[in-house]
């Protein structure tokens, strides 16, 4: 419920909409194997609940703040399965990979994306020198 209409505690604006349209449903649970107290969970969204064509609202619907529950040990996305029909309302990218090489200079190779680690604590000149040694 947390990922889609629920939270912690009651709140008056639980009464302006339907909630029920909204839900997020748990519909088969798992053991999983050889693993004592962990479970394999199916949930599914309705796809009212995400903007079309956005995968960070997407994402951050169905993973955002779950995952700093404090009560949960541990916790992970395994599959996701987006439906044709809203794949469909995504555009695709602005460009194509040629104009990035081209932005980059970088050309024969795979282009990566990272956090620099540790995220915090470098100085400039430092963070400056992972950024450079990445590219």
């Amino acid at each position: 419920a947390e990922s889609s209409t629920g939270t912690w505690t009651t709140v008056w604006t639980d009464g302006l909409t339907s909630l029920d349209r909204y839900k997020g449903r748990c519909y088969q649970i798992e053991p999983v194997a050889g693993e004592e107290n962990q479970f394999i969970a199916y949930v599914a969204y309705p796809l009212d609940l995400f903007e079309e064509g956005s995968v960070t609202n997407m994402f951050t619907s169905i993973v955002g703040n779950v995952f700093g529950f404090k009560a949960l040990r541990a916790l992970r996305l395994e599959d996701l399965r987006i439906p044709p029909a809203y794949t469909k309302t995504f555009q695709g990218p602005p460009h194509g990979i040629q104009v990035e090489r081209d932005k980059l200079n970088k050309y024969g190779r795979p282009l990566l994306g990272c956090t620099i680690k540790p995220k915090l604590g470098l100085s400039a000149k430092n963070y400056g020198r992972a950024v450079y040694e990445c590219l």
